[in-house]
């Protein structure tokens, strides 16, 4: 399928959308008025429906994985099936394909995502599955309060200089969260290392249905010991500091997650499941005789198992399908507070 309506004449292929600059990681997000007291509006996802789905397997490369393409094809079928998707309203990447245009680099994936969520409107249903490697790099913009973005790998990403071929969660945020209007949908899953927090998505659920504090009781975590440990040591003044320290990265933290949590909110509705936390990695695995990625097979294995889960219910399900053999913790999060007792919809 192209990335452009049937009506749209465009020799590039792309909507006239154009790829934004990979050296352009500076991203400013405006903050709608209304979301400073919450406004926000679900989506019945009885409207339009797209999905792009992105495997890679980065064949033939010393980091070749073997699950990813059996993803975007499970992917595929699930949705379909289950969901009322329609093939020719998916856009599929994956690096086993000979058209140029359908494979999952750089500049193909990023006017991808320009095609899914373009000319949005209230109800419509958008989805978004990326399977391949991911990763992290130094947080230049300052809103990350663990010091790193997360990133996904095109096939392509080492055609570009330094790590400016990834593709950064601000990127992916800006292109296909900042510009969805009220009332719409956009579901994501990852299936991907250090993909916790991969859309920069403000508010993130713990397997309790209460929002998550991760990086505030790290930082916690770690001043308590260094201060426990110079006490030990009969270091007083040590252990004051390290308190006084401990104070000030607390209030850091909180600062940048209010923050966050005002910039990164959307009027839409969005929602990702991610493989892993952002400090771990994400499994290729095999099950039933087939190479797949662990999020992707549990995501889709509990949902046709049954259909009618709270999200707390769906993020548990999927976490018993994968603590039998894996140790990645998959995470939930949204673009807005979550009632996690409502049923996922897509």
């Amino acid at each position: 399928m192209s990335f452009y309506n049937n009506d749209d004449q465009d020799p590039d292929g792309y909507g006239g959308m154009t790829a934004p600059s990979s050296s352009d990681n500076d991203i400013t997000v405006s903050v709608h008025p209304h979301l400073q007291q919450g406004d926000y509006q679900l989506s019945d996802c009885q409207g339009r429906k797209r999905a792009l789905l992105i495997g890679i397997n980065y064949i033939g490369t010393e980091n070749e994985l073997n699950g990813c393409i059996n993803d975007v094809r499970n992917l595929k079928d699930f949705l379909i099936t289950l969901y009322d998707f329609k093939e020719e309203d998916m856009v599929i990447l994956t690096d086993d394909q000979t058209d140029p245009k359908m494979t999952p680099t750089r500049s193909n994936i990023i006017a991808a995502m320009q095609w899914l969520v373009h000319d949005a409107q209230q109800n419509d249903s958008f989805f978004f599955h990326f399977s391949g490697h991911g990763g992290s790099v130094a947080d230049v913009s300052g809103d990350e309060t663990d010091g790193f973005d997360e990133t996904i790998y095109p096939i392509d990403h080492d055609q570009y200089e330094g790590t400016s071929g990834q593709i950064l969660d601000d990127e992916m945020h800006e292109i296909m969260v900042a510009p969805l209007p009220a009332g719409v949908r956009l579901t994501a899953i990852f299936d991907s290392c250090h993909s916790g927090t991969a859309l920069d998505l403000p508010y993130v659920y713990s397997t309790k249905g209460v929002i998550k504090d991760d990086n505030l009781f790290k930082a916690a975590t770690k001043g308590l010991v260094s201060a426990g440990l110079a006490y030990a040591q009969g270091d007083r003044e040590g252990a004051m500091e390290s308190i006084r320290d401990l104070g000030h990265q607390l209030i850091t933290t909180r600062f940048k997650e209010a923050s966050n949590r005002q910039s990164y909110s959307s009027p839409a509705d969005v929602v990702m499941f991610s493989g892993c936390k952002d400090d771990q990695t994400s499994a290729d695995a095999q099950e039933g005789g087939k190479a797949t990625g662990a999020m992707s097979y549990a995501f889709t294995t509990t949902l046709r198992d049954n259909p009618n889960q709270t999200y707390q219910e769906l993020l548990n399900s999927i976490r018993d399908i994968l603590s039998t053999g894996y140790s990645q913790r998959p995470q939930l999060s949204s673009s807005h507070p979550l009632d996690v007792h409502s049923l996922f919809v897509c």
